[in-house]
């Protein structure tokens, strides 16, 4: 399969220990990255990988013993995650499967860990009830979370009624519903729910309905750079009320492609993308600049997204965790696979760069409000709303 060609390259770039001198031996712990290194996907696949040069960079063995990683680009298409997902856990007998890029990627994932009770931890927005999320972890903030903080600016701001533009897919559907379910306490009204497939390279007639209810602001649930399109048509439209999305939007190439059309939307997101506008006393403050460090020296320049974190955060999970399950078994069996999953449901109190992370058996989120602040597009700079 012509995505798995990738896995050589993507495992050299990053300077993994792979094999040991005489390439007999496997590492003693096995890590697979599935993330969107192509496809529409791939504006937050890839500094999904970024961000996985960088945790090896910072933390690169687990108590010196070597780890291996092994890269798959899903080519931004659930199917091919899921396959991946298979070979990695089947033929490669990866420990952990951490990925995609993705909401449905994450979910195809999933479905095949649950069947091979294998841990995984999403980078991407995934929530999976009960029995059926019981091995998956997800590091994004809960949309209902994230959704507040923008609320809870639009009341301060006057908002009034609110007009919606998302995803026809799964990020689609949580961000609508986290706005719809959220709205009423605050006394804001939600006009319309417009959709666009990411592959699409116009929305006019979703922002043309949308402009025609004269709401006071207009929120997105859309990511990366094709969730620049609502905003470049509304600024075409003369639209003049506020822009809110969401922190999948943390992205240069959505800066890049929205241009003066994007300028002063406010999204929610983890304290990393402001780390140093946050006063000393916050715990994520000194994770998030020396993740800074370790992004600037293993890809040559400085973050300037928010998905990267991720899949750092991601690194940090698994290694606190993986360093109490090698306790009870060894990695490459199916009771290290359980051990480690038990493991990462009991971590407590973890800093990282997006929250200070506490999983529980009844929630697969481990993030609290601590992992969110509220920022503003200026001059094409996010800068922290106090």
């Amino acid at each position: 399969m012509k995505v798995l060609t990738r896995i050589r390259a993507a495992s050299l770039a990053l300077g993994i220990a792979t094999l040991g001198a005489a390439g007999a031996q496997a590492a003693d712990l096995k890590v697979g990255l599935i993330t969107s290194l192509s496809g529409p996907v791939s504006s937050l696949g890839i500094p999904y990988e970024k961000g996985i040069r960088a945790a090896q960079a910072y933390m690169p063995d687990l108590n010196g013993h070597k780890v291996q990683v092994i890269v798959l680009d899903d080519a931004s298409d659930p199917s091919t995650a899921a396959r991946n997902a298979r070979k990695l856990i089947e033929e490669d007998k990866v420990d952990i499967v951490i990925g995609s890029a993705g909401t449905p990627s994450s979910l195809a994932i999933a479905a095949v860990a649950r069947e091979t009770k294998t841990p995984q931890i999403s980078i991407a927005y995934a929530d999976l009830p009960k029995e059926d999320g019981a091995w998956m972890f997800t590091l994004p903030q809960p949309a209902s979370l994230m959704m507040s903080a923008m609320l809870e600016n639009m009341k301060k701001s006057g908002v009034k009624t609110v007009g919606y533009i998302g995803y026809s897919d799964a990020w689609g559907d949580l961000v609508y519903d986290a706005l719809t379910k959220g709205a009423p306490s605050y006394g804001i009204k939600v006009l319309n729910n417009e959709r666009f497939a990411r592959a699409d390279s116009s929305v006019a007639g979703q922002v043309l309905k949308t402009v025609a209810l004269h709401p006071d602001a207009v929120m997105t649930g859309a990511s990366g750079t094709p969730g620049a399109l609502p905003y470049l048509s509304l600024a075409e439209r003369g639209y003049k009320g506020k822009l809110y999305g969401m922190h999948s939007l943390i992205n240069p190439d959505f800066i890049r492609v929205g241009g003066p059309a994007v300028e002063g939307v406010i999204v929610p997101t983890g304290p990393v993308v402001v780390a140093d506008q946050l006063p000393a006393g916050n715990p994520m403050r000194k994770v998030a600049m020396a993740f800074r460090d370790a992004y600037q020296k293993a890809n040559g320049a400085v973050p300037t997204d928010t998905f990267s974190a991720y899949s750092f955060d991601a690194w940090l999970v698994t290694m606190d965790a993986a360093k109490r399950a090698s306790v009870k078994a060894e990695p490459g069996t199916p009771q290290f696979r359980a051990a480690l999953r038990d493991a990462i449901e009991s971590t407590h109190e973890l800093v990282g760069t997006h929250s200070v992370y506490n999983f529980k058996p009844d929630s697969r989120f481990g993030s609290d409000d601590r992992s969110r602040v509220v920022v503003k597009l200026e001059k094409g700079q996010w800068k922290l709303v106090p």
